[in-house]
């Protein structure tokens, strides 16, 4: 017969789909009953009405029937306001007893943490800088790389729409969830602004949102945080450069001279910063014709005569085109499919970055 410290054990290692960690150590698994071969038992979710609460179910269901049960009986309850509050200082851990400066308060930030972080900038507007930062991420994570993206593009933010994201992050306490799609853990100033409202802030408040994001926003143990600024080199840029000396940046730019001239300042302003330019990406590179031939319609080299300039290298060309997806479930407007040409382009850019940060 199977006992409850059997399910138990079982359960250890089915995880919250949002937390990362177990259902057990977690606290949500409760009222075990054990009838024979049927199991009935409670799961508590951190919030009523959890999006993922499918996969929970599924994922306990089948655990608990590889011990041999012919049926197991599931309902669902969430956790109280102090259940919460209590799960929150367990995440927090350590943060809870020193002040949260942002080298104190995000494990991310601290001098032992080994995540790196990538800064995705360029000069202007409408070169597809989000559109890189988005399959930069997606691409490191189906190299195997554990990834978080900030969509610090305050006011022209576009990550959530671009991925496909159509759920809002969990909030337990003052603790966020950041949102995860295709391996990557999200996080965005779209979740919290109502029907695509204008973001009306001035430089202490952008400030503030970026520090947010990472002193209350409960992030895995990321190998690589991706950093979608905005474009140009105002308050944000400069926030970013001031709480993560550590970054390192890729600059954007479309083959069009303006563009090149105008993302050279975004370029210079790294270096004067002492942040290490990993490289240039040219987006819209060319397009490739039906019969194979290529037509540069914003003209050609923008990306290598930046990469010049700036004495770094020129990582990846992009063509123009857009993702097609066979497969309804997995669509994300701007996230190329792994195995279609762009897509094999981004794991390459993504192996380049293993190699380069």
């Amino acid at each position: 017969m199977i006992t409850k410290e059997q399910i138990l054990e079982a359960l250890k290692g089915v995880e919250d789909p949002e937390i990362h960690r177990s259902v057990v150590e977690l606290d949500m698994v409760r009222n075990i009953v054990v009838d024979g071969d049927r199991v009935s038992l409670e799961i508590v979710l951190t919030i009523q009405g959890c999006p993922l609460k499918v996969n929970i179910e599924k994922d306990v269901e089948d655990a608990i029937k590889a011990l041999g049960a012919k049926e197991v009986d599931i309902t669902f309850g969430s956790m109280t306001d102090e259940e919460r509050a209590a799960l929150a200082k367990k995440l927090q851990g350590p943060k809870n007893t020193v002040s949260l400066t942002p080298q104190q308060g995000s494990p991310l930030l601290r001098s032992d943490s080994k995540t790196k972080f990538i800064a995705i900038t360029s000069g202007k507007g409408g070169v597809g800088k989000s559109t890189v930062s988005v399959n930069l991420a997606v691409a490191l994570a189906r190299a195997g790389k554990k990834v978080g993206l900030i969509d610090a593009d305050i006011y022209g933010f576009s990550v959530p729409d671009m991925m496909g994201i159509e759920i809002k992050p969990t909030v337990i306490d003052n603790l966020i969830l950041p949102v995860e799609r295709f391996g990557v853990q999200v996080m965005s100033m779209g979740f919290f602004v109502p029907d695509n409202s204008p973001v009306i802030w001035r430089g202490p408040m952008l400030g503030k949102m970026l520090k947010t994001f990472f002193d209350e926003v409960h992030w895995d143990d990321l190998d690589y945080m991706i950093l979608d600024l905005p474009p140009g080199t105002g308050d944000m840029a400069l926030d970013v450069h001031n709480t993560i000396p550590q970054s390192k940046e890729i600059i954007v730019t479309t083959p069009h001279a303006t563009a090149a001239f105008v993302a050279a300042r975004a370029g210079t302003m790294a270096l004067k910063t002492n942040h290490e330019v990993l490289g240039v990406v040219e987006n819209m590179s060319f397009y490739e014709c039906s019969n194979g031939e290529k037509a540069y319609i914003f003209g050609k080299d923008g990306g290598k005569k930046l990469a010049e300039e700036l004495d770094t290298e020129l990582l990846l060309q992009i063509p123009l085109g857009a993702p097609l997806r066979d497969d309804e479930d997995e669509f994300a407007p701007s996230v190329y499919p792994q195995g279609s040409a762009t897509g094999e382009l981004y794991q390459q850019l993504a192996q380049k970055v293993i190699e380069k940060a």
